[in-house]
């Protein structure tokens, strides 16, 4: 995992992604399936139709980076979301339980303070 200072605001693409895309095809999907721009900040995650390869793309202040990871057995488990839903922001929490491999479908949040939007 890159060493990002969390939190960091992250962003998951449910569409699967080609992983030959490079920064510029990943850019395009971020603005047209998350509806982000990825010079602004932020972490975008972006799996295959396998779900056995994740990307990561984000802002590291001077350019972009591109973090990769293949598994080698099993897949990535990604939230239930509507059908229409293109794009989901994740928690840093929640980011990290997707790359270690934890279902995210039946892990359940406990109840916190969270301050108003």
């Amino acid at each position: 995992m890159p060493n990002l200072s969390l939190p960091v605001d992250a962003y998951l693409c449910v569409v699967p992604a080609d992983m030959r895309r490079s920064f510029d095809g990943l850019m395009r999907m971020a603005s047209e399936h998350i509806a982000c721009d990825p010079l602004r900040g932020g972490l975008y995650v972006f799996v295959n139709k396998r779900r056995d390869r994740a990307k990561l793309l984000y802002w590291d202040g001077d350019g972009l980076a591109i973090w990769y990871k293949r598994l080698e057995e099993g897949t990535f488990s990604l939230p239930m979301v509507e059908d229409d839903v293109t794009g989901v922001t994740l928690s840093g929490a929640d980011l990290t339980l997707l790359l270690q491999g934890l279902d995210l479908k039946i892990a359940r949040r406990r109840k916190r303070f969270r301050q108003p939007a």
